[in-house]
């Protein structure tokens, strides 16, 4: 039995069957809501673990379920929707959603979105809140020093690499919009800023991956933005 609740908001009645039904075989708990002022109810009162949320409600958008719930919530959202254009990704996840899936889906991408984000939600358990590093593989951050390393060999990063890597890391296994990451590091950064911020990560990338072609730690969503990816620990 997994033990995470997870709220399914979706009122195309086919797809919702599809969701539940898949999660029932995985054995989640899970609720279901077809209106973005129920969702936000069974929010409310559910405090789920997870959210998949359809952008195409009845009566709310749901790229303005998203931002009221996150007014007063942390929980992880996994949008599916049949909007497409990246243009609807990045304003959804600029909203504060942590990932997003394009309707037709298979069961089978469903599940590996929600695992990614498990491992997300069991690393965030873990953190304390005086914590002094991060560990990710043979990636480490030593927040004390401000010093990196990978596989305990010290990484010289510039001063805005450093602030890219803890951003990233901080945020282990959540896309993370150009726009978010240009005014988290630069202030007073502008979307003209996207090109400069591909250069900073390309270089990022050549210190701390050993093959920037097949990346283990910084993937790039074309036309949407980065995502630090979890590394899972060997057993033993």
């Amino acid at each position: 039995m997994v033990d995470i609740t997870i709220l399914v908001v979706e009122d195309d009645r086919a797809i919702r069957n599809l969701i539940t039904t898949t999660l029932e075989t995985q054995h989640y708990v899970f609720y279901s809501a077809k209106t973005g002022e129920s969702a936000i109810m069974e929010a409310v009162s559910r405090a789920p673990d997870i959210i998949i949320l359809d952008l195409g409600l009845p009566d709310i958008d749901g790229i303005d379920v998203i931002k009221k719930i996150r007014g007063w919530s942390n929980v992880p959202i996994i949008v599916v929707s049949a909007r497409s254009e990246d243009r609807d990704k990045i304003e959804a996840l600029d909203a504060g959603a942590d990932d997003f899936l394009t309707k037709p889906f298979s069961v089978e991408e469903l599940l590996a979105r929600l695992r990614v984000t498990i491992r997300r939600l069991s690393y965030d358990a873990q953190i304390k809140p005086d914590e002094t590093e991060f560990i990710n593989g043979a990636l480490r951050i030593d927040y004390r020093t401000r010093l990196v390393y990978i596989d305990e060999e010290e990484i010289h990063l510039t001063p805005i690499e450093y602030k890219l890597l803890c951003l990233l890391a901080k945020n282990v296994g959540k896309v993370l919009t150009h726009n978010y990451i240009l005014q988290k590091v630069w202030a007073n950064a502008i979307a003209e800023d996207v090109p400069s911020l591909r250069v900073f990560m390309a270089t990022l990338r050549k210190k701390i991956e050993k093959d920037t072609a097949h990346p283990q730690y910084i993937q790039t969503h074309i036309g949407v933005g980065y995502r630090m990816l979890q590394i899972e620990q060997k057993k033993g």
